[in-house]
């Protein structure tokens, strides 16, 4: 009898990446009966919130903890660089499990995060075919696939440009609007994040968590022949489906929800990583209570240096008080609910009491609310 076809699959840390390539996971054994491996890099303990992602698999869905790697040498780099570096550091032990695998399963592909292209090259070696998941939208992945040539080609930094860049499938964009990873060319972040987006024209094919009705210009853009990309695959839109028992501290706004009326409720989160400073959080936390606005509001303890300092972090309970406005959470204990660090967001944005919310806008967070109704 044929041993069933096998898939292994490698996210990057933190939590807006494992997710959307784990609902992949759970389609591809689910719908198309493969058997899937999920591989974790870590850099410790895996904290709840990872554990969450992985819960309740389907049977035919396993996953493996890789051993953790050390980054005590770069504790105080950006996050964007721990990821990095943990990704690279990772390889040795990508490598011993994808080659086991290999050798006991009918592996036919490996499915990686875009910041784990490095182990295109192990697949190679496997013979086995290699597709990138890229977990957010397709006029990122356009910027990335087109940034090898800007580099080649823009004589200075991209915030300097005086014109905007036009690429095609792009609505034209000014150098200063780019992401942040690639504002600073002679940093350790952008250097990382080149030689990635380098590879990215190693894989097979792309997937990338969009859909056509949603960007169907620069999907087009994308796959047409002359880019000279990789074949692209529009699989979206991936969200977390299912819920987890690991962070049941989230799970009461739940029941403060089903005691508010109809459509009321603002929510406000800033996704698995954000945070605000100090200020930001005084304001926010000011115009909440004036604005009389019930509200449903995940808060972390504020960071006047990053804007996703919580992106590694364990997501662990904090206590609200150290933090928020003195007298804040009595003031508006009728008003709203603050909960520290994490809610399940696509159970909130689903309920019938949430009527708006206010948002990073990171892509994961755009899904949830389209999927949901909040255009």
């Amino acid at each position: 009898m044929e041993q069933e076809s096998h898939i292994a699959i490698l996210p990057s840390p933190g939590m807006g990446h494992p997710i959307p390539i784990v609902e992949l996971a759970k389609r591809l054994a689910l719908h198309h009966n493969f058997r899937v491996t999920c591989l974790i890099p870590t850099t410790g303990t895996p904290s709840n919130a990872i554990k969450g992602v992985l819960e309740s698999p389907p049977a035919s869905i396993d996953h493996v903890f890789l051993p953790p790697v050390s980054l005590e040498d770069v504790s105080g780099a950006l996050p964007g660089i721990q990821v990095s570096l943990t990704m690279a550091r990772s390889m040795p032990s990508v490598r011993h499990v994808l080659k086991s695998l290999a050798e006991t399963t009918r592996l036919v592909a490996v499915i990686l995060d875009q910041s784990a292209s490095d182990a295109l090259n192990i697949a190679k070696e496997l013979n086995v075919s290699s597709y990138i998941f890229f977990p957010s939208n397709a006029l990122a992945l356009s910027l990335l696939l087109h940034l090898p040539e800007l580099d080649k080609t823009v004589p200075c930094e991209y915030r300097d440009l005086p014109e905007p860049l036009k690429l095609s499938g792009c609505i034209p964009i000014h150098g200063r609007d780019l992401m942040d990873p690639i504002q600073d060319r002679k940093g350790e972040w952008y250097i990382l994040f080149l030689r990635l987006t380098e590879q990215l024209r190693l894989a097979e094919g792309i997937m990338v968590n969009t859909f056509m009705d949603l960007q169907e210009r620069a999907i087009k853009a994308l796959a047409d022949e002359e880019a000279r990309n990789p074949p692209l695959y529009p699989i979206g839109p991936m969200i977390k489906t299912g819920q987890s028992t690991y962070q049941v501290e989230g799970w009461e706004c739940l029941r403060w929800l089903d005691n508010q009326q109809s459509g009321l409720v603002l929510f406000v989160s800033f996704g698995s990583g954000g945070t605000l400073s100090s200020d930001q959080l005084e304001e926010l936390a000011s115009r909440l209570e004036l604005s009389g606005q019930k509200f449903l509001w995940v808060a972390r303890r504020p960071n006047n240096d990053l804007a996703n300092a919580a992106y590694l972090s364990n997501q662990s309970h904090e206590d609200l008080l150290a933090f928020l406005p003195q007298g804040f959470i009595e003031r508006t204990k009728v008003q709203g609910l603050v909960v520290s660090s994490w809610a399940p967001q696509v159970q909130v944005l689903s309920h019938c009491s949430t009527g708006g919310f206010l948002t990073h806008c990171g892509w994961n967070s755009i899904l949830e609310s389209i999927v949901n109704g909040y255009h």
